[in-house]
């Protein structure tokens, strides 16, 4: 942590981010530890750095799944457990961010959701009849 050559606030040892705060350690008796609230201050520099390119990544997982669920007529769950992300992120990607990337898979995506919805309850009577097979 540096403090700022006209007296302004403390600025973080990258230079990325105001301090805002001091914290005492009460047991340690060493000074005041500035803590750093992440203020971005320099956008340009960080993702220069490339540590915000999560959007052009999250653009790029709503394509992915969009193709996973039309080649494969996964479901959400599905596509959640072979991308390692949960049911509401893939329904999110895909709703509304496929949407506005890509219209024509979108529709495409949209007609492999709508056709396991009407098959839902035909899924769920198998596992039923499945789960108690054994007691009759």
């Amino acid at each position: 942590m540096a403090a700022d050559s006209l007296g302004e606030m403390p600025v973080c040892a990258a230079g990325r981010f105001t301090a805002t705060t001091t914290q005492h350690l009460p047991f340690s008796g060493i000074n005041p530890i500035p803590l750093c609230i992440y203020m971005e201050q320099d956008t340009a520099n960080i993702e220069a750095q490339g540590a915000f390119k999560v959007k052009g990544l999250v653009d790029e997982r709503a394509i992915e799944l969009g193709e996973y669920i039309t080649e494969n007529k996964a479901t959400v769950r599905a596509a959640a457990v072979q991308f390692g992300i949960s049911k509401s992120t893939v329904h999110k990607d895909v709703s509304q961010r496929l949407r506005r990337l890509n219209p024509q898979l979108y529709r495409s995506v949209k007609s492999v959701l709508e056709q396991n919805k009407a098959e839902r309850h035909i899924r769920g009577g198998m596992a039923t009849r499945k789960k108690y097979s054994h007691l009759g």
